[in-house]
This record gives C-alpha cells, sequence and structure tokens, in this order.
C-alpha cells in the first residue's frame, strides 16, 4: 500500500515527459486568392451577349472542392477591383433595388474570409462602399486608407483568422494612386498612405500585438520593380518592393496589373518571401499551401514549408448551388443590358483608333462636345479590339465603347498646353519611324530592344490605348518621323478659325485625365497636380456613360463618320508601319 503512491507518481512523470516530447503535430493551411474580377461573377458575357468561360460561379465550384478535401483549412480572400468592369456591377451599384447589394450576396454566399479594395472599388463611390462594408460577412482591408478627419483607419487594416490553432494575419494595403485617377467626391475624407510605410507600420503592430503563425500581404498593388528609382516614390506597383525590403511577410498577394505571377523574392534578411498574382477576371484562383509543425505541445507552431499553385477556372464548371442561387439576378441583369437604346447605321472598330481619326473615338469625341459645348475634345479608345456592329445599339454596347465610370471635366487650358498634352500622348502611342520599314506603333520589347515572339494583343503594345488621346474641335497633324515635341502641328480650329497657342480654351476630357491619369495634363502640358482642380469649371454630376445613354435615347439613330480632322504623316510610311505591326494586335 505504501509503494502504490510513489509507483503513481513514476509513471504520470513518464506520461507527462512522453506527452510533452512526442506529441510532433503538423497543420496545413491553403490561402486561396481572386483579384481583379471586375465583376466577372456569372459565366455570361452581358457585353457581347454569350456565355463566358470563367466566372464567380465556376470559382466557387473550385473553392468547394478545396474544402471538401480532409482537414481542409481553407482561407479566402479578394485582392480588390471586385465591383466595377461589366453591366452586372452597374446594375447591382447604380440600378437594382435589393435589400442587399448582389456583391455582398456572393461573397457572402462565397464564404470570403477578408478582401482588400481596390483603385476601382473607391470608384463606385462612397454610397456603394460604404454600403459594402456594412453587408459583407468579413472585413474589406485597407490599412493605408485613413479617416481625413480622425487620421484612424478608414477601412479595417488587418484581419487574424484562425484554423487549428494557427493564427495568420491578413494585412490588406492598396494603391495609393486614387486621387490621380478619380474625381474628389468619390475619395473626399480619405487620405491614401504610401503603401511602404504603411506596410513596415502595420506589420511592426501585428508582430508586437497579435504573434501570429503567419503574415500574409493582401496587396491592390502591382509587382513593380524590387529597386525603384527613389524619385518614384509612393510606388503604384509596390508588391516586390515591400516583398524584398519591408521584412516580416510569409506570403504576399499583387494585384492591379492584372499579371498571373508566381516568384520567390529573396528579402533583405535572405529569407524568401511568395509572391503571387492570379492575374484577372476570376480566370485564376492563386493557391498558398502554408505548412506548419511543432515538435509537443509546449513548443509553438513553425512555418516550415509554402507552396504555390496556380488554378485556372475555365477547368472547372459554374457551381450548380452558385447558379440556382442567381439565377432571378442573372435574368434582371440580362433584361437590363438587352434593353434598346438607340440605332447606328454602319459597324464601329476599335482597333482603326489606333491608327487615326475613327468613328469609334469620335462617336464619344460627339457626345462630349455635345454634352458640354467645349471648344476641344480629348479621348482615346478605351477597348483595344472591340466592334460595335450597325443596328441597334443596346444597353451592354456602351460598355465596350465606354468600360470605366469616368465622369466628364470641362477644363480651361492654353493652346500650349493643348498642344503639349497631344505631343506626350503621341509620344506614348507612335514610335518615331526613321524609313518606310519602321514599325509604326510603339511596341513592346525586351532588354535586348527585340519584339517579344508571344507578343501578340493588347500586349504587344508598351503603353495602354487608354492613354492614347487624340482631340477633336481642332485640325492637325502628326509628324511619325518627326522627333520629341516636334510631332504634332495644330493647323486651325475645325470650324475654321484660327488656333492660337496663347488663348485659353474650353477642353471637354475625362475625370480621370483631368485628375493627372496617365500624366498628360502634368508632365505633358506641365501642370502642377494641385493646380489641376483649379482648371476645372465644369463636372458631371453622374458618369459620361449615363449621359452617353440618355443622349443616344434621344437622337435615336446616329451615322459613325470619322471627323477626319487628324491624320499621321508621312502616309506612304503610315501604311507600310501599319501593314507591319496588325499581325502583332491579333492574339
Amino acid at each position: 500500500m505504501t509503494r502504490f503512491p510513489a509507483i503513481m507518481t513514476a509513471l504520470l512523470a513518464i506520461c507527462m515527459a512522453f506527452a510533452g516530447t512526442s506529441e510532433a503535430r503538423e497543420v496545413k493551411v491553403q490561402v486561396a486568392v481572386t483579384a481583379d474580377v471586375h465583376a466577372r461573377l456569372f459565366p455570361y458575357d452581358f457585353v457581347a451577349n454569350r456565355p463566358a468561360k470563367t466566372s464567380m460561379a465556376n470559382v466557387h465550384y473550385m473553392v468547394q472542392s478545396l474544402r471538401a478535401r480532409e482537414r481542409s483549412n481553407l482561407i479566402l480572400l479578394d485582392n480588390g477591383d471586385l465591383i466595377q468592369g461589366t453591366p452586372a456591377a452597374y446594375y447591382a451599384n447604380f440600378v437594382q433595388e435589393a435589400e442587399e447589394n448582389l456583391f455582398s450576396r456572393v461573397m457572402n454566399f462565397m464564404r470570403y474570409d477578408a478582401a482588400t479594395i481596390g483603385n476601382h472599388d473607391i470608384e463606385a463611390g462612397p454610397e456603394v462602399y460604404d454600403r459594402l462594408v456594412e453587408e459583407f460577412n468579413f472585413p474589406w482591408l485597407g490599412g493605408n486608407v485613413l479617416d481625413a478627419e480622425t487620421g484612424e483607419p478608414y477601412f479595417k487594416p488587418y484581419t487574424i483568422i484562425q484554423r487549428q490553432g494557427i493564427k495568420v494575419a491578413v494585412l490588406g494595403l492598396t494603391t495609393t494612386g486614387v486621387p490621380n485617377w478619380l474625381p474628389p467626391h468619390l475619395w473626399e475624407g480619405l487620405v491614401f498612405e504610401d503603401m511602404v510605410e504603411s506596410a513596415q507600420y502595420w506589420i511592426d503592430h501585428i508582430q508586437a500585438e497579435e504573434e501570429p503563425h503567419a503574415i500574409i500581404g493582401l496587396f491592390h498593388s502591382g509587382f513593380g520593380s524590387l529597386d525603384p528609382d527613389p524619385e518614384d516614390h509612393p510606388l503604384e506597383n509596390a508588391s516586390g518592393y515591400i516583398a524584398k525590403h519591408v521584412l516580416g511577410f510569409d506570403v504576399i498577394f499583387s494585384s492591379h496589373d492584372h499579371r498571373r505571377r508566381i516568384q520567390t523574392v529573396s528579402n533583405t534578411a535572405g529569407e524568401n518571401v511568395l509572391v503571387m498574382g492570379p492575374g484577372h477576371f476570376a480566370e485564376n484562383l492563386a493557391l498558398a499551401e502554408l505548412t506548419f509543425r511543432r515538435e509537443s505541445r509546449r513548443e509553438p507552431f513553425d512555418l516550415i514549408d509554402v507552396r504555390a499553385e496556380m488554378i485556372s477556372s475555365d477547368k472547372a464548371v459554374p457551381s450548380h448551388p452558385f447558379i440556382q442561387r442567381f439565377e432571378d439576378d442573372v435574368q434582371e441583369i440580362l433584361d437590363f443590358s438587352n434593353q434598346e437604346v438607340g440605332r447606328i447605321t454602319e459597324d464601329m472598330h476599335s482597333i482603326e483608333a489606333l491608327f487615326g481619326s475613327a468613328p469609334f473615338t469620335d462617336f464619344v469625341h460627339h457626345v462630349q462636345l455635345a454634352l458640354t459645348d467645349a471648344d476641344v475634345s480629348f479621348t482615346a479608345p478605351l477597348a483595344f479590339d472591340q466592334t460595335i456592329r450597325k443596328g441597334k445599339l443596346h444597353m451592354r454596347d456602351f460598355f465596350r465603347l465606354y468600360e470605366y465610370e469616368n465622369y466628364l471635366y470641362v477644363m480651361e487650358l492654353t493652346g500650349q498646353e493643348i498642344h503639349d498634352h497631344l505631343e506626350y500622348s503621341y509620344g506614348l502611342w507612335f514610335n518615331r519611324m526613321l524609313n518606310e520599314d519602321d514599325h509604326l506603333l510603339k511596341l513592346r520589347r525586351d532588354q535586348f530592344g527585340r519584339i517579344p515572339e508571344d507578343s501578340r494583343g493588347r500586349g504587344a503594345l508598351r503603353n495602354p490605348p487608354y492613354n492614347f488621346d487624340s482631340a477633336a474641335g481642332i485640325k492637325y497633324k502628326v509628324d511619325v518621323s518627326a522627333p520629341a515635341g516636334e510631332r504634332v502641328d495644330i493647323l486651325e480650329m475645325e470650324d475654321g478659325s484660327a488656333f492660337d497657342p496663347d488663348a485659353t480654351y474650353r477642353v471637354a476630357i475625362n475625370s480621370y485625365r483631368g485628375s493627372g491619369g496617365g500624366g498628360h495634363l502634368t508632365e505633358g502640358a506641365g501642370i502642377a497636380r494641385e493646380e489641376l482642380s483649379e482648371r476645372i469649371v465644369f463636372t458631371t454630376d453622374r458618369d459620361l456613360r449615363s449621359y452617353m445613354i440618355d443622349y443616344f435615347r434621344d437622337l435615336k439613330e446616329y451615322e459613325p463618320v470619322s471627323r477626319d480632322n487628324w491624320k499621321l504623316i508621312p502616309e506612304e510610311w503610315v501604311q507600310k508601319g501599319r501593314e507591319k505591326d496588325m499581325p502583332y494586335l491579333r492574339p
């Protein structure tokens, strides 16, 4: 009897020692991310009026498959630019009357754990994004977006997500370019801080206060350069730079640049940081699998492995429960998109606008001048390769014609500033031809100055077409053989009156450009960014597309013709350059 307690004590000590040293455990956590979905919610292209191969319905099928795996620890995230880009977005945010916004219903149905707000989400305006913050069952992140009055984050900066005892911190940051691209009334009261400084502040805070097992960067920002010119700060595309220079991140998800990416960056401490970008339009799901291990209950989990996978959604069928849940919304959007607005008498092809005055862009010039009675109009081909067929003009066609929810400004610019704006634009647009065998368009080239073999379609262009501004209201020539600063020769106003470089003109221009987007007014015309708002004498209270729709409802029928108010010279060289470049523009 006297020995029993001693034996039991010894056995208990052995058991405790065994439990403390031998219960090694491994936990895997999958982090799946969508980005730049741009309202591709359903497997239907409401603009082209035909089925689509990829959508959030396909993503939902993949997500459900991942969740069905044994011991699934899936974390589902979105990386911004969700609520803009198709008739579905426009209908959900500005037309549909529903107790809950379509986007909150979709994202809650898919059980997202967190998302970062993107610049095009801000573009919907505070009534929309404030509503979604309340309706989402998850936090909408933006650690570098501050309330101007309080100095506190307007959106939640980060969130902690737990899976089987693992704490994962997700920090959301968004590109700082919003004030340079959008009208102030859409972001008034917000301050966009430098992403790099915010990343350092918040990672220090998270490490000190939360002690997570892993830290994820969910950045609505492209990869950019690992070591950019110091004068380029703040960076629009800062994900790569943060991966290298801000220590503590285990995985960073990039977006905004619409690029698919799986890349390992060695940070300044010699540690590897995985950077992933899922591309756009719900075409891919970027999946990072994090493996954690602890040797005993007394020891913490350590992250021991990170693996990356890119899953294409076109290999997944649309989720049947998803389709059933939102079939009434799909029908409403179809009815909205298929409304007849007017008629046009000829086809319009956007690709023609890359080579001179064309009906596709002159259509927009016509509306901007008619709405504002301005002297001059600036616009660019927002679509790369779209055709609007003659006959009925439907609501959906205006999303093909004008993709973004830009507002319309009238600004006061001098004749010289108009000239310099155009010089800058055509410098982005056209190569300087030294002979008839040169390329006309400024095409993308590799580090050796060669055009990559895979350069096709929109990706063949060095700069995006939405920065290729032409003008209406004036007559001019563009000499593609001339050096920078001497390309554009403005001859006269379209009505035959003289054009005066020293005179002040009323110029119709979209809000992206008028806010400094693309650099045409700041770098080109030399206007200080803080002076731009002083030049605005008129702004619409709705987006330009909605005014275009109203205009053509009243007009009934429109004959698309080129204004022929500008042309490229020397014409023989231009024609040969066009023939040389066209094969690169076809995918």
